[in-house]
């Protein structure tokens, strides 16, 4: 097994499907619900949520909450969470992140966060600690979901 560290060629491998041996398909939608806007992006083992708000404050956070458990697809695959719009959050705000973060933990697959300002990734890991996967890119949000995935796989085979 061998790693290249060429982002230009991860990159190209990430967009034709090759890396890790998988083949995505993409589906993206946007979607409105109630105040608020998203897109999603499927793939083969991953679902891309992209919040394209500026502010996620306790009015919208059970939007937020309620709108992401309604996707079926994160049921059986890795959730990224791509908050790269958002500017600013309240504490219902970050719970609500979380609550969507740990949410996939709880059904035995994996999750990260990626785009967050240097404030909110500040405000999200001091208020949850345990909230390990917070990475500034979608490629290395990516990676983080793709390894804990097949770490997975792992120890199954090893059962």
């Amino acid at each position: 097994m061998f790693l290249i560290r060429s982002d230009y060629f991860c990159k190209d491998l990430y967009r034709t499907g090759f890396l890790f041996g998988v083949s995505f398909f993409y589906n993206v939608k946007n979607i409105t619900s109630g105040n608020m806007q998203f897109k999603i992006d499927t793939k083969e083992k991953i679902v891309l949520l992209r919040l394209e708000e500026e502010t996620l404050d306790a009015k919208m956070s059970d939007t937020f909450v309620s709108s992401a458990a309604a996707i079926s697809e994160l049921e059986e695959k890795n959730l990224i969470l791509d908050l790269r719009s958002l500017q600013s959050a309240d504490d219902a705000g970050l719970k609500a992140i979380f609550t969507v973060y740990m949410r996939q933990y709880d059904r035995g697959l994996s999750a990260a966060v990626t785009g967050l300002n240097s404030t909110l990734t500040q405000n999200l890991s001091a208020a949850y600690p345990e909230m390990l996967n917070i990475v500034p890119t979608e490629s290395e949000a990516t990676d983080m979901v793709m390894m804990e995935d097949l770490e997975r796989e792992l120890n199954l085979d090893d059962e």
